[in-house]
C-alpha cells in the first residue's frame, strides 16, 4: 500500500501539503512572482517524488530516521513552503520492508504513476536492485541509509545522500595506525551490507599490509556463539565488527560472553543511540567510527534538522542526515530542471552544498557523496552511555577512489 504526502512538517503525518518557491541554485530562496503563480504557490502540477523504504522490517528504525530526516530537509530548502515554482512537492510512499523484490515492483509502480524521481532505499541490497531501474526507465535515484560501495558509479541516474562503506573504513583506517604485519578478523552478516564491509577491509587496510579474514553469519542466526568463538580463535590485533539489525544486542553479548574484548582492540561503527547502551561496561573500550550523531556537528544545517526533527517528536540520529540530505537534493534538482530528469541529473554532478555534517560534494565522474566524518568514544553518563567526538575527518582523507559508471 502506497501513502501519499505534501509535507505538512508540524504534524509529520504521511500527508503533507506545502507550496513555496525557490530559485535555480539557491534551494529556498524565495522567487519574485513573475505571473506564473510561484509567489502564491498551487499553479502548476506538482512535482512527483517516489519514496521507497523500510516502513517495516529489521531496518525499519532507520527508514523512519531518513523519512523524519526529509521532511525536515525538503522544509528547510524550501524555507518552510514544500514547493519548487509553485508546484508542491508530492510524495507517495512505499514500504519496501527491506525485501529487494517488494522494492523493485513499488518503484516500478511509482515510476508508471509518473513520479520523475524515485527515493529511499534503506537496505543495500534494495538500493542495488533499484538502480537500474533509474537506468533503465531514465529517472531520478537518490539512494539514502544503504552503503553498499557499488550504488556510486551504478550510473548517471543513481545517486547517494548517506556515506557509503568506503568511507566507514577509511575512518577507522585513521584510528588504527600501523597495521602492516598485523592480523584483522572482519565480523559481518552474510549480506550485501557485511560483504561490502569485508571487501572494503580487505582493499583498504589489505592495501596497507594487514592480514585480512572474515567470520560471516547468517543474517537469520540466533546462536551467535560459534561465530564468537571462531573470532577469538583466530587471536586478530584488530576485530572489526560489521553489523546492522535487530540482533546486535545479541552479538555484543556474545563476543563479551567469549572475551573476545579481552584479547583483542575492537572497531565498529557507531549504530542509532537505541544500541548505545547495550554496550555496557564494554562501550568504553572501542573505538568508534561515525557516520553521524547528535552532537557531531554545529551549522545552520544541522540547525535546521535538529529542529525540524522536534517539530515531530523526534531528535537528531544516525540516518536522519541522510534524509535532510536527500531533500535538499531533491529540491535543488527540482529547482534546475522541474520535471526535466536529464536536467536534474546535470544539477546534482559536482554540486557543493552544506548539509547538516558540513560540506558536502557531490562527484561528478561518480555521483559518490563527498563528506566528512567522524570518530567517537562513548562516555559514561549516569547509567546511560553518551557519544563523545574524537576527531572530524575532511571529506578528502575518507574519499572513496572513482568508480566509473557502468
Amino acid at each position: 500500500m502506497s501513502k501519499r504526502w505534501s509535507l505538512a512538517l508540524a504534524s509529520a503525518m504521511i500527508t503533507l501539503s506545502v507550496a513555496a518557491c525557490g530559485s535555480p541554485g539557491q534551494p529556498g530562496a524565495p522567487a519574485a512572482d513573475n505571473g506564473t503563480g510561484a509567489a502564491s504557490g498551487g499553479a502548476g502540477a506538482p512535482y512527483k517524488v517516489g519514496l521507497v523504504y523500510s516502513k517495516s522490517g529489521p531496518l525499519a528504525s532507520y527508514g523512519e530516521q531518513y523519512r523524519q530526516g526529509l521532511t525536515a530537509g525538503i522544509d528547510y530548502a524550501t524555507k518552510g513552503t514544500g514547493a519548487v515554482a509553485g508546484h508542491t512537492i508530492q510524495i507517495t510512499e512505499q514500504d519496501d520492508a527491506g525485501d529487494p523484490a517488494k522494492a523493485v515492483a513499488s518503484a516500478t509502480d511509482l515510476i508508471g504513476q509518473g513520479n520523475t524521481i524515485i527515493a529511499g532505499s534503506t537496505s543495500s541490497g534494495v538500493a542495488l536492485q533499484v538502480a537500474p531501474l533509474a537506468k533503465d526507465n531514465k529517472v531520478l535515484f537518490i539512494s539514502g541509509p544503504a552503503a553498499a560501495d557499488a550504488v556510486t558509479g551504478a550510473n548517471r541516474y543513481t545517486f547517494r545522500s548517506g556515506r557509503q562503506t568506503y568511507q566507514d573504513v577509511a575512518t577507522a583506517g585513521t584510528i588504527l595506525g600501523d597495521v602492516k604485519g598485523k592480523k584483522v578478523t572482519v565480523l559481518a552478516q552474510d549480506s550485501a551490507f557485511g560483504k561490502a564491509n569485508i571487501a572494503a577491509v580487505t582493499a583498504i587496510l589489505g592495501a596497507k599490509g594487514a592480514t585480512v579474514s572474515a567470520v560471516e553469519v547468517p543474517s537469520a542466526a540466533t546462536d551467535l556463539t560459534p561465530f564468537a568463538t571462531k573470532v577469538k580463535g583466530a587471536a586478530p590485533d584488530l576485530l572489526f565488527v560489521a553489523w546492522a539489525g535487530a540482533n546486535a544486542t545479541a552479538m555484543w553479548t556474545t563476543l563479551g560472553q567469549q572475551g573476545v574484548f579481552d584479547s583483542t582492540k575492537v572497531v565498529t561503527g557507531l549504530d542509532i543511540k537505541a544500541t548505545h547502551a547495550l554496550f555496557g561496561e564494554v562501550a568504553t573500550k572501542i573505538n568508534f567510527l561515525s557516520h553521524f550523531f547528535e552532537g557531531a556537528a554545529d551549522n545552520a544545517a544541522y540547525q535546521a534538522l535538529d529542529a525540524g526533527l522536534k517539530k515531530q517528536g523526534a531528535s537528531v540520529d544516525l540516518f536522519t542526515t541522510d534524509g535532510f540530505v536527500a531533500g535538499q537534493m531533491i529540491v535543488h534538482a527540482l529547482e534546475a530542471g522541474g520535471d526535466d530528469v536529464e536536467k536534474m541529473v546535470t544539477s546534482l554532478e559536482g554540486w557543493t552544498f552544506d548539509g547538516p555534517k558540513g560540506s558536502l560534494e557531490i562527484r561528478a565522474e561518480d555521483h559518490a557523496l563527498l563528506q566528512p566524518m567522524f570518530t567517537a568514544t562513548l562516555k559514561k553518563d549516569g547509567s546511560n552511555v553518551v557519544p563523545q567526538l574524537v576527531d572530524t575527518l575532511d571529506a578528502a582523507t575518507v574519499a572513496p577512489p572513482v568508480t566509473p559508471f557502468k
